[in-house]
């Protein structure tokens, strides 16, 4: 089966937004792109869409102009190992952009991400579940997610 790629709808600013995510994952490459035609919407030389790879997931940017937004309905979770994982990709994505509850970030290109911890479902899986309430009480009361925190909860 071919790879899922998903495809990010920026009003003119595809290639910033790529440029900033590269400088941020590990493993990440711009792979190539499209720029519109003479009888294309967009200005004839200018860059349509932008293929890129993040941590070797694919990507599309597209250029797609002020029909449509990005809402955080649709958002990229980062799976992060350690405390420096997570304030690494929450400070450098949230520069520009706007925190939200529960380790939820709007970077400043309008893309949500979640920065979450991979321990954390560990701690809210099945097996003891006043366990994963005190985990999920500690999550709501964060922004950007504290491992050291969410592992107090769980010791109670």
């Amino acid at each position: 089966m071919t790879p899922i790629t998903p495809c990010l709808w920026f009003d003119g600013a595809a290639d910033a937004a790529v440029d900033h995510y590269l400088s941020i994952f590990p493993n990440s490459r711009r792979l190539g792109q499209s720029d519109f035609g003479p009888d294309a919407p967009g200005e004839a030389g200018s860059t349509m869409v932008v293929y890129f790879e993040l941590d070797g997931a694919p990507f599309m940017a597209l250029n797609g102009g002020p029909n449509f937004g990005l809402t955080p309905a649709v958002s990229f979770v980062i799976t992060c190992e350690s405390q420096d994982e997570i304030d690494h990709f929450w400070d450098r994505l949230l520069e520009g952009g706007e925190p939200m509850q529960c380790g939820w970030l709007t970077d400043r290109f309008g893309v949500s991400w979640q920065v979450v911890p991979r321990r954390l479902g560990e701690l809210i899986g099945p097996g003891d579940a006043e366990q994963a309430s005190r985990v999920m009480q500690a999550v709501l009361r964060m922004v950007k997610l504290d491992l050291d925190e969410l592992e107090a909860a769980a010791a109670g």
